[in-house]
């Protein structure tokens, strides 16, 4: 008889530990869903109304200064800028929530065509750079961290300080004079010669995937030629800031007593310093890098104009000088959206390199 009545215990015991942890992970999931959802919202919220705050007179933008008193009170009502600011806003909610972000004044195209349009150009140069950025940044500071106090420390600092420091517009200058004037190791402006535009049918949007797929090697290269030194300039950024923080966080780790041990029970430098120290920094270079690629997307306007280049930042200069609000603000609501989903991809990565995480 006790037998029996224990198995049933143990039994429910553990059916209620399933759903002790089943219902924890649909609180922690309905709350993960809710911030996003409240911090799109206080997007929205910011974008609207520094939309409608700026200097700008949309209907100027669209009438001209010369239209007739008529036609600008006409435009003015069509726009719905005769309504309070609460029925402007929920017409701009519902607007966004059916795709429609209005009409470009440039191209006469919706905004959201020309966005998709361009947007692969800022994609494809901030992976590269961010590629490059991370490429050096992480094992010169990881070598100014062991090297600590001493010359390669004091030339990784220096040189990041210089790469931070420095306008990236000035870089782009620069590397147009040198690399591509004098030495004619770089294209110019632009994403491809200009003999090989149009030459490729966009698939992906990204011009290296799209020549390699229709086996356009010439385009593919003269792809390659054009992208590497904008992405430099803006790797060049990215790679101090990584570099600094990679330093800071590896000094904290290699003042670890679990450090000392690894290095009292015999263990090689290497893998004192990859297999310990870095191990435990990958989270906290997770976040950094995510950061970075934001910013390389969100602050290449310098040098896509520097290099002409057909992304996603010349297209807000160009309207924001004209002052189509419908395009600038589209732009700056993509980029707070992808500042959010970086965030997003950042946790779970945290739980992909941190197993202890997973049940937190």
């Amino acid at each position: 008889m006790g037998r029996r009545t224990r198995r049933p215990a143990k039994c429910r015991g553990s059916s209620n530990v399933h759903a002790n942890q089943l219902r924890t992970q649909l609180t922690d999931a309905s709350k993960f869903v809710g911030s996003v959802v409240v911090t799109l919202f206080g997007l929205l919220v910011l974008t609207f109304f520094i939309g409608r705050m700026m200097p700008v007179d949309p209907v100027l933008a669209i009438v001209g200064d010369e239209a007739s008193s008529a036609t600008y009170e006409r435009v003015y009502r069509q726009l719905g800028l005769d309504q309070p600011l609460y029925v402007q806003f929920f017409r701009f909610v519902s607007d966004i929530l059916r795709g429609d972000f209005g009409v470009a004044l440039l191209t006469g195209r919706p905004v959201i065509e020309d966005i998709a349009r361009v947007f692969p150009a800022t994609i494809e140069l901030g992976t590269i750079s961010i590629i490059i950025g991370t490429g050096l940044g992480v094992p010169l500071g990881v070598l100014a961290a062991v090297r600590r106090n001493k010359w390669p420390d004091y030339t990784v600092r220096f040189f990041s300080l210089i790469a931070y420091s420095t306008p990236t517009f000035w870089f782009g200058l620069m590397g147009l004079l040198v690399f591509y004037a004098f030495l004619g190791w770089s294209g110019g402006s632009g994403r491809v010669e200009i003999f090989y535009t149009g030459l490729v049918e966009p698939i992906t949007g990204f011009l290296l995937v799209d020549s390699i797929l229709v086996g356009e090697w010439d385009v593919f290269w003269s792809a390659l030629r054009n992208i590497w030194l904008p992405a430099v300039v803006l790797g060049l950024n990215s790679m101090a800031y990584i570099s600094r923080m990679t330093r800071s966080f590896m000094m904290e780790q290699l003042s670890q007593e679990y450090i000392i041990t690894a290095r009292v029970k015999g263990l090689s430098q290497n893998q004192v310093i990859w297999r310990h120290a870095f191990r435990n920094i990958r989270v906290q270079l997770v976040t950094i890098v995510a950061l970075a690629y934001g910013g390389l997307l969100e602050g290449a306007v310098l040098v896509e104009t520097v290099f002409s280049w057909p992304g996603f930042g010349g297209y807000l200069t160009s309207n924001l000088m004209i002052g189509d609000m419908n395009a600038v603000m589209a732009c700056t609501l993509l980029v707070g959206v992808l500042f959010i989903a970086l965030n997003i991809l950042s946790d779970i990565l945290y739980r992909v390199f941190d197993p202890r995480t997973r049940s937190a």
